[in-house]
């Protein structure tokens, strides 16, 4: 928990539905600990997605935490397993994140096209790609 990372928070419903997910890829705070708070926070009222969550919601929710290793960047899609690497790409200052092991994301074409079209790059521009790992904590 004193060690620097980047986090990823997500909320969900006991069904599993998306509730909230905010993170960094690099750390913004001095450790793990302070990126945990600050992301589980912003994930609960900053999520641009979802209003912000109750308090009467608080006990049907589930968390996770990841812990992201530092970016490694890729020169191709091969160097990709969706179930193991998350996936970075950045083109002209936009950039697109996809935490590893999603539910639907089979294969690294699919993982890489749903972070382009997060950062809104055309699936056919080549960007830069860099890939991570993640501890996650339920």
């Amino acid at each position: 928990m004193q060690e620097r990372a980047g986090v990823f928070v997500c909320l969900k419903k006991k069904d599993g539905e998306l509730r909230g997910c905010i993170g960094t890829f690099l750390p913004c705070c001095r450790n793990v600990a302070e990126e945990i708070i600050r992301n589980a926070v912003a994930a609960s009222t900053e999520d641009p997605r979802f209003l912000p969550v109750e308090a009467d919601e608080l006990s049907a929710l589930t968390y996770s935490v990841d812990v992201l290793s530092l970016p490694e960047k890729i020169t191709s899609v091969r160097d990709l397993d969706p179930r193991r690497y998350g996936v970075i790409v950045e083109f002209k200052g936009m950039k697109g994140l996809l935490l590893p092991d999603l539910e639907g994301v089979d294969t690294a074409e699919e993982q890489l096209r749903i972070a382009k079209m997060k950062a809104g790059i055309s699936v056919a521009e080549d960007c830069a790609i860099y890939r991570f790992e993640v501890r996650r904590y339920h």
